[in-house]
Order: structure tokens, then C-alpha cells, then sequence
């Protein structure tokens, strides 16, 4: 049973607890054994809760608990919760950060209130760089955590361990975080399906009602299309006292992932426009993947048509989104200097960190709320664009360049921003629907000569992850990847 467990995603395993074919405490064992087991080799799992999650588990497995299955998508499913913004209470919240460590959380998230509902056990939490700013996992305070695939590249980030965690076995979804591309630039570099749902699709609360301007967003990484699609049915929705919310779905997500798609027709962005990136080029990888994924739409019946890439174009957009996010990281200091009740020194602090930080102390209140209609202008741009065009999605490379050499952002004496101009590289395409809130999804349809995965970004209409979920389901279909696993994996019996 435990060879065969590798080949179940969430939504599998539940099916044998309901079944009674496993116990929640054994595969909450065999969880255990597998992080034990694996994750010195990637550094995944920086905080474990086996005592918390064994006593849930026994929970669940009693009688009064099975009265409830019906009402349970992942009735004792182990799940790995990404160590920044979501709170499990009793448990550390150090957000990757010599600063915070120590901080226990007071209280669940409104998310983790509703994860843990759905039935999921929460057994450890991940690795995150500092506050979550860079495209890359590698913290000071808990070191880097390795791309399965390559252990000398990077998992990408700001959800690298949780990444890693489920490429590798250890379990089949974790959660995840995007500000810029932190759930899609992950799981494009580890070969996983990652969402990054329409803005308030899954809530904030209960400490904040959106943050950074609506730039970020919340929901998970997963193995399989129908996992994330069950995991936002499981999470989705207002909570009370949101400032906003997104448009209510029409039918669950599970369902949608079992409906025929309709021909649609996609716009294809193989180049960069003006103004999203310090430069444009594209590496040719990640242009043979999204033009390999271009001819598999087409073979399954939807139009695919070329964007003229100055029909999108928008000066200093990069620099727009650069204010807000020097501001957020400026909130985050000043949040944290509150919640633990001193000032933060610069040695606490990772100097990438301080930098950010101390750039975002010089923008004034002016500077940020005009960068914030700046970047609200740019939304009503490419809105108006996708109606005038018909355009159903927006097909792209999900990263412009392959997975990096770990310590790539590390500055150097002749560059001393470099990690400025590696993060604008990794986030090219991502950022974009932060800004905009419309839901994109990084899918692994391509692997490169080094057997390195490059996942293609669509992205959909606000509001409609139902598309999105049928496409994924239909390319999931058409060209499966759960079956290819990285060498760093439970299923290696070498690790």
C-alpha cells in the first residue's frame, strides 16, 4: 500500500479513507516517514506539528467523525501550509525572517479555518525567502531549499518549499502564496499545476482584506487539475466584512473540471511587450515550450492567434508595480515592529530585505496611490483589449528563462543589484495578473533536453477559473504529467 499511495493525488487518497481502505492515522504515518525520509535532501519542511496532526488524525478516524465524512472533500488528507501569511494557531509564523523568529500565531487564518474544515491535516509548514519578496527560496534564517528536478537549481519562489515538498511525494498539495508569480513561478520550475485564483476569491482575513493593493492572492500548489480545482471549492468565498469579493461561481470547481470545453480562442504571447521588463528576450526553452503548447491547443479545436506584443505595451509599468511592492514590504516591517512590539534592527534583516525596505520608507503616500491607478489603468488596458479581440485567454511562457543556479540573487561587487534584475526576469509574465486580478495558471506540458520542467501561463477572464479548470483538465488529458517524477522523490528508493 505504501508503493501504491505515490500514484494517488488528494482527492484519491480521500477515497480510500472513505472506502476504509487506509486509516488518517496511517497515511499520516506514512507522511511522516516520507518528510523523515526526503526532506533532508531538499529542505522543504522548515517546522513539523506531528503531535498536532496525530491527534487530529485519531479524530478523525473515530466514529463521530466518519458521521461527517459526507461533508469532507479531503477527510484526513496530510497538507504542508507555506510559513507566511496564513496562521495556524499554536504553531510558528516566522515568514522566512531572523526578525520574527520566535513569533507563535495567535489564531487560525480565515483560509486555514476553511482548509482545515475540508478535512485536511495540517503536518508541517514550509520554507519561504524573507517576507516572501524574491522569486527564489533561499532564507538566511532557514537556507535554500533545491529544486527536486536539479538540487543545484532553485525551487523558484515565494513558495519553494511547498513546491519542492509536493513535487517530491511528501504530499500531494501544499499551499501557496502570489504577489507576483510566487504560486506559478514554482510550480513552473518543479513541474506542477499552479493557480493563482481572481483576486478575493479566497480571503485574507481575519488581520487583512487585501493586501499590497489586491496583489495577493492565496490557494495552493497541486499534482493534479482536480486537486486545486476541489482545494478553492474547499476555501473559496466572501468572508465577512471583505472589502470586496470576487464573482460567485457558477457551479463547483470540481464539476468544472468534468465539463467539455468549448473551442476558445487564445491569445498567444510568445514576446514581451514594452514597459513589463527590463529586457525582453525570451529564452529559447520557454519559447519552444509555449509554442509546443500553442500547437496542442490547436489540435484540441480552439483558435490560437499571435499578439502583436505593442498592443499591450505600457511604459514604466514594471516601475509602477515596483513602488507598490517597496511599499508593501515597508507595511510588513512596520507590521511586525507593532504585532511584536519593538523597532526591527537592519541587522535583523537580510540586506536585499533592508534595501527594499529602506526604498520603500522614500516613497510618500502620493507616490504610492499614483502607481496604484497607474497599474489600474494598465488593467482597463488589457481588459479592453481581450474583449475588443474576443480573446478567451492569454496563452505565455509562465518564466522567461529555465530555473536558475541557486545564489543567483546573491548581489556581487560589480553588480550589486542584480537580484533586482533576476527577480523583474522571473516575474515578467506574473506579475501581470496580480495587477490585473484575473485568474492564470501555470501548466507542465514541456521538458527540456535536461529533463528541467517549463511550465505555459493562462490566463482568463476575472472571475473565470471555471475556463481555466476545463482547459487544464482537457491538456491534463491530452498530455499527462503526473507520471514523470523528479529524481529527488519518495517513489526513488535510492533517497
Amino acid at each position: 500500500m505504501k508503493d501504491e499511495l505515490i500514484d494517488y493525488d488528494a482527492i484519491g487518497l480521500e477515497g480510500l479513507i472513505r472506502k476504509g481502505e487506509i486509516r488518517a492515522t496511517e497515511l499520516l504515518e506514512i507522511t511522516v516517514q516520507r518528510i523523515e525520509r526526503v526532506n533532508p535532501k531538499l529542505n522543504a519542511v522548515i517546522h513539523t506539528m506531528y503531535d498536532q496532526a496525530r491527534e487530529i488524525a485519531e479524530n478523525w478516524d473515530s466514529e463521530t467523525a466518519k458521521q461527517k465524512l459526507p461533508g469532507s472533500l479531503f477527510h484526513g488528507v496530510p497538507f504542508l501550509l507555506k510559513d507566511l501569511i496564513a496562521e495556524y494557531k499554536g504553531a510558528p509564523l516566522h515568514e522566512g525572517s531572523f526578525a520574527v523568529k520566535g513569533y507563535v500565531s495567535k489564531l487560525d487564518s480565515e483560509l486555514v479555518k476553511r482548509q482545515r474544515a475540508s478535512g485536511l491535516i495540517v503536518i508541517g509548514k514550509t520554507n519561504t525567502p524573507e517576507f516572501g519578496l524574491l522569486p527564489t527560496t533561499e532564507p538566511a534564517l532557514y537556507g535554500a531549499t533545491v529544486n527536486p528536478w536539479d538540487p543545484s537549481l532553485t525551487t523558484g519562489g515565494s513558495s519553494g518549499g511547498s513546491s519542492a515538498a509536493v513535487a517530491a511525494g511528501i504530499v500531494t498539495m501544499a499551499h501557496g502564496s502570489d504577489a507576483g508569480g510566487s504560486i506559478r513561478i514554482p510550480a513552473s520550475f518543479c513541474g506542477l499545476f499552479g493557480l493563482k485564483p481572481t483576486r478575493s476569491r479566497n480571503p485574507l482575513g481575519p488581520y487583512f482584506g487585501d493586501i499590497g493593493g489586491g496583489l495577493v492572492h492565496e490557494h495552493g500548489l497541486t499534482r493534479t487539475v482536480r486537486d486545486s480545482a476541489a482545494l478553492l471549492d474547499a476555501t473559496s468565498g466572501p468572508d465577512l466584512g471583505d472589502p470586496y469579493h470576487a464573482p460567485p461561481k457558477e457551479r463547483l470547481f470540481l464539476e468544472e473540471v468534468k465539463q467539455e470545453v468549448r473551442p476558445l480562442k487564445i491569445g498567444l504571447l510568445s514576446s514581451i511587450p514594452e514597459g513589463w521588463s527590463l529586457e525582453a528576450r525570451l529564452h529559447p526553452d520557454c519559447e519552444s515550450a509555449v509554442k509546443d503548447a500553442a500547437r496542442l491547443c490547436e489540435t484540441l479545436g480552439h483558435i490560437v492567434e499571435e499578439v502583436v506584443p505593442g498592443d499591450l505595451s505600457y511604459p514604466d509599468l514594471f516601475k509602477a508595480f515596483g513602488k507598490i511592492f517597496t511599499c508593501l514590504t515597508g507595511r510588513f516591517i512596520a507590521y511586525w515592529e507593532t504585532e511584536l512590539g519593538k523597532k526591527i534592527a537592519k541587522e535583523q534583516l537580510e540586506p536585499i530585505t533592508w534595501i527594499t525596505y529602506q526604498a520603500g520608507l522614500k516613497r510618500t503616500g502620493a507616490d504610492y496611490l499614483g502607481a496604484l491607478e497607474s497599474i489600474q489603468r494598465f488593467s482597463r488596458k488589457l481588459a479592453r483589449w481581450q474583449d475588443e479581440g474576443g480573446y478567451d485567454m492569454i496563452l505565455s511562457p509562465t518564466v522567461r528563462i529555465p530555473p536558475v543556479k541557486l545564489g543567483s540573487f546573491r548581489p556581487v561587487p560589480d553588480d550589486p543589484m542584480r537580484w533586482a534584475k533576476m527577480s523583474n526576469t522571473l516575474s515578467t509574465l506574473t506579475y501581470i495578473y496580480n495587477i490585473t486580478g484575473q485568474p492564470a495558471m501555470s501548466v507542465p506540458l514541456f521538458w527540456n533536453e535536461e529533463n528541467m520542467p517549463i511550465g505555459v501561463q493562462f490566463a482568463g477572464w476575472f472571475g473565470d477559473e471555471a475556463t481555466l479548470f476545463r482547459l487544464a483538465a482537457q491538456l491534463e488529458q491530452a498530455r499527462p504529467w503526473t507520471d514523470r517524477t523528479p529524481p529527488i522523490h519518495c517513489s526513488n528508493p535510492e533517497i
